[in-house]
């Protein structure tokens, strides 16, 4: 047992809770050991190694801008599947959230039911999607679009469903007692309550999407993954390196954009 130290105030006697840390510190200790053990970790083969890194960043900082002609195309598919994806989703997401939200739909079977479709499809990673895609539509960026539309559509319809929850519901009962039906109420005394973040939700959604896009062509998604893969696998470090900075542009020219349209809607 931890032991309690004592100490005198004021005539009374107070006594010290005992302090865990010793033992969160100790047991941290023990599985970090335990993890490096069963996965093999090896330091002394890393700083082996390390030199290999070296060789590798020297090619990525010094890309191959001829080969900048192959990439635009790509990049442009990947852009393209991360937006509609992106927006259908939310789009798609929005009367789901309505169905979820327990303060909209006095039917708790079928609020369960939306908030585990959201949980399920939100814990599939958009890899895996991708690559069950590829199985059913073929190779190309239908197969990456549907699996970006399915995490978009999971993550910015669980946003929103808590946001509406949480709404102000005054409008909404006003309107509910003026006659209007229940879907109706919803369009004209709730969304406009929810839009901006809704709107904010969705761009930042958008944008991080494009980053995750450009590995799906791991899976035969199109977009820019394949690229990837394929100078990897050549050690074309140099090609690897403008399809990064290229990507590295239009990544920072879409966070700008969004900032900026999110900084509006505030």
């Amino acid at each position: 047992m931890l032991k309690r130290k004592s100490y005198t105030v004021n005539g009374k006697s107070v006594v010290e809770k005992p302090s865990y840390v010793p033992l969160i510190i100790a047991f941290i200790l023990v599985f970090t050991f335990v993890s490096a053990q069963v996965t093999d970790f090896s330091m002394g083969e890393i700083i082996d190694n390390f030199k290999q890194l070296g060789v590798i960043l020297s090619d990525l900082f010094h890309p191959n801008f001829a080969y900048g002609d192959k990439v635009v195309r790509p990049l442009l598919d990947t852009v393209k599947m991360s937006f509609l994806g992106s927006f259908l989703g939310a789009f798609v997401a929005l009367p789901f959230a309505f169905l979820a939200a327990n303060n909209m739909i006095r039917n708790r079977l079928v609020n369960y039911l939306i908030k585990l479709l959201f949980s399920v499809i939100r814990t599939i990673p958009t890899l895996v999607s991708a690559l069950i895609a590829t199985y059913i539509f073929g190779l190309g960026t239908l197969a990456g679009t549907t699996a970006i539309f399915l995490f978009s559509f999971s993550y910015v319809g669980k946003l929103t469903y808590e946001q509406i929850e949480s709404v102000d519901m005054g409008a909404y009962e006003a309107m509910l007692s003026m006659g209007y039906t229940t879907s109706m109420a919803f369009i004209k005394g709730i969304i406009p309550e929810i839009m901006p973040n809704f709107l904010s939700t969705s761009l930042f959604n958008f944008e991080g999407n494009v980053r995750y896009a450009s590995i799906l062509g791991y899976v035969g998604a199109g977009g820019l993954g394949l690229l990837i893969n394929e100078n990897i696998n050549f050690r074309d470090y140099n090609n690897v390196g403008i399809i990064l900075f290229m990507l590295l542009v239009v990544v920072f020219c879409i966070e700008k954009l969004s900032k900026y349209l999110r900084s509006q809607l505030s």
